[in-house]
């Protein structure tokens, strides 16, 4: 073996020759994407980026809306005078999302598909996305099957009504100051079980709202699956002489929790 042969020298020079090697072309890309991107933009004029700027605007809007706040038109007087129509209310999306669910006394929007409304009205594809677009900014009434009302019995409760004015929610009377000023809790007597996982929700202006009473002969029994809740509502955005926030009220304080084995039987 001839061991005086000389292997090349091998370049050690730490940076590579220019024009070769300079990044792979996946690297290359995004750069090349946003020099263009801004070129594109630049080279518009203020109309176009008028309108970038509003299209950004827009899609940071529909994502809150859809995640985090949302408002809601309210489209009739069931909650008066909580609510009064065409009030904005901005309703909160994390507020269940964590382990938390619906309380005694919240103010909650919910799809009532299936408890309040059986068969959906039919709505063409072009009318339900400009409404779901406008309705998330506020500037429409949301679907018809989307409902405001108040929480007062959750899981395992027994609600009833005796007819003269006088709810008891697991025994213990309510006094509701919240009602519309010459309601009474109910003038129709009922009584009701509300089921695991379920809601029994009404308005604050009893004489006017159709609310769990008026469904609990139908499928479902006019309770409202929690999971169809939306959020609770937790303030009044507009108009500005109404801004407020909904506070939960101390009407149900003293209930007692559900009988364990209530909502079975």
């Amino acid at each position: 073996m001839d061991t005086d042969v000389q292997l090349p020298e091998r370049d050690r020079s730490p940076d590579p020759v220019p024009g070769e090697g300079g990044g792979s072309r996946s690297s290359r890309f995004p750069q090349r994407f946003l020099r263009r991107a801004w070129g594109w933009l630049a080279g518009g004029g203020p109309l176009r980026r008028t309108g970038v700027l509003l299209a950004g605007c827009l899609v940071c809007v529909m994502l809150v809306s859809s995640y985090v706040v949302q408002p809601f038109v309210i489209p009739s007087g069931s909650m008066e005078n909580t609510l009064r129509v065409g009030d904005r209310v901005l309703v909160n999306k994390l507020a269940y999302r964590f382990g938390e669910e619906p309380r005694r006394g919240d103010v909650v929007v919910f799809d009532g598909t299936g408890s309040f409304v059986q068969d959906p009205p039919s709505e063409n594809a072009v009318t339900a996305l400009v409404r779901k677009a406008a309705s998330s900014v506020g500037l429409m009434e949301p679907s018809p099957t989307f409902y405001v009302k108040r929480v007062v019995g959750v899981g395992g409760d027994r609600v009833v009504c005796d007819g003269r004015g006088r709810l008891t929610v697991n025994g213990r009377a309510v006094t509701e100051d919240y009602l519309f000023p010459g309601d009474t809790a109910s003038r129709v007597p009922f009584q009701a079980v509300v089921p695991e996982g379920r809601l029994w929700v009404m308005g604050d202006h009893r004489s006017a709202s159709s609310d769990s009473r008026d469904h609990l002969g139908e499928p479902g029994g006019g309770m409202v699956p929690v999971d169809r809740v939306v959020g609770r509502a937790d303030w009044i955005g507009w108009p500005f002489g109404r801004w407020t926030s909904l506070e939960r009220p101390a009407a149900f304080a003293d209930v007692p929790g559900p009988r364990p084995g209530a909502a079975h039987g």
